[in-house]
């Protein structure tokens, strides 16, 4: 197949697309780089530079390329930034989105795998999450996202459009090539926040809370390595080129980690004290998010692999360390 990846230079992204290279399949990205990286494009892709805005932008790439399938990617992620700026996250996530189906449709491409996000379920009901599962979101983000997957419903009904939406959590880790990894700009994830010590970019990492009703008093989440999640989309790809019905699934490890147990694993993966400063809770964070995946490996065939978390962070550590700029250094 020949597989189109908006936004495939971005961190989940461009390890999807190089696994995608890696099962022998024809790869194309495309990405604006207004959060992504050229450099992080992997080798064998073919590459375009556009907005999913830019219709004609989508035209010249449909009909340049024989696409048999997109995987969408190409969406903004920040939480805090969705709340500050929610007109931001509809125009790109929402109306982007909009653009890319009308010209989907008008070329007959009829399959789309979706990154969806666990902030579509915003406090869950119960845990482990199922995807039948309250949908209320708490933020912009999650509320764009499920409006995305609303819409894709609706074209499906209209114009024969199948997809395949991905709600996962936490994700992590990187590559084991330490070729690529994750490099956001600003970072709010924790995994490559923590590592920002012993990389010398911060002198200790902050603990949102401690009086939660988990264990440990700390939040619980549900960790997974960025290339469990892409072999996750590479399977969704192919259950809709079998002529797979439209579904939703969950993607995590079913395990959930307190932030301090992910501190602890860090400084034992780093051999570095990490020093770690307690502040109060944060708005709006659940105490604990965890994902039942089973509906993913009954129907898709998908088993995580790395699912140590001393893997994950070890993986994340051999990019940082290397790559303590992320893509910016020479």
């Amino acid at each position: 197949m020949r597989i189109l990846v908006f936004g495939g230079a971005g961190y989940i992204g461009s390890h999807t697309a190089l696994e995608l290279i890696r099962a022998g399949e024809e790869v194309v990205v495309a990405d604006s780089l207004v959060t992504g990286y050229r450099r992080a494009v992997p080798e064998g892709a073919a590459f375009y530079q556009g907005d999913l805005h830019d219709r004609a932008f989508l035209d010249h790439l449909f009909e340049t390329e024989k696409i048999d399938a997109v995987i969408h990617f190409a969406a903004f992620s920040l939480v805090g930034e969705s709340v500050s700026n929610p007109l931001k996250y509809y125009d790109n996530n929402l109306c982007g989105t909009k653009v890319l189906l009308d010209a989907m449709v008008a070329h007959g491409i009829d399959k789309i795998v979706f990154s969806s996000t666990a902030a579509t379920y915003g406090e869950p009901e119960h845990v482990p999450i199922l995807e039948s599962d309250r949908t209320c979101p708490t933020n912009p983000y999650g509320e764009t996202k499920l409006a995305m997957e609303k819409m894709f419903h609706w074209t499906g009904l209209a114009h024969g459009l199948r997809y395949v939406s991905l709600r996962y959590f936490n994700a992590c880790g990187a590559d084991a090539s330490g070729n690529i990894g994750e490099a956001h700009n600003p970072e709010s994830h924790l995994i490559p926040l923590i590592l920002q010590v012993p990389n010398g970019k911060r002198e200790s990492v902050s603990i949102y809370g401690t009086d939660y009703d988990t264990p440990d008093g700390t939040c619980i989440r549900d960790y997974i390595h960025v290339t469990d999640l892409a072999q996750a989309h590479i399977l969704a790809v192919r259950y809709l080129a079998e002529g797979g019905a439209s579904d939703i699934f969950n993607l995590g490890n079913g395990i959930g980690y307190s932030v301090r147990e992910v501190i602890e694993t860090a400084r034992k993966v780093t051999r570095h004290p990490i020093p770690a400063v307690e502040t109060p809770r944060r708005a709006g964070d659940p105490a604990r998010l965890v994902a039942s995946s089973e509906k993913a490996k009954r129907v898709l065939g998908w088993n995580p692999v790395h699912d140590s978390l001393e893997e994950i962070i070890s993986s994340a550590w051999n990019w940082h360390k290397n790559h303590p700029d992320g893509y910016a250094e020479n």
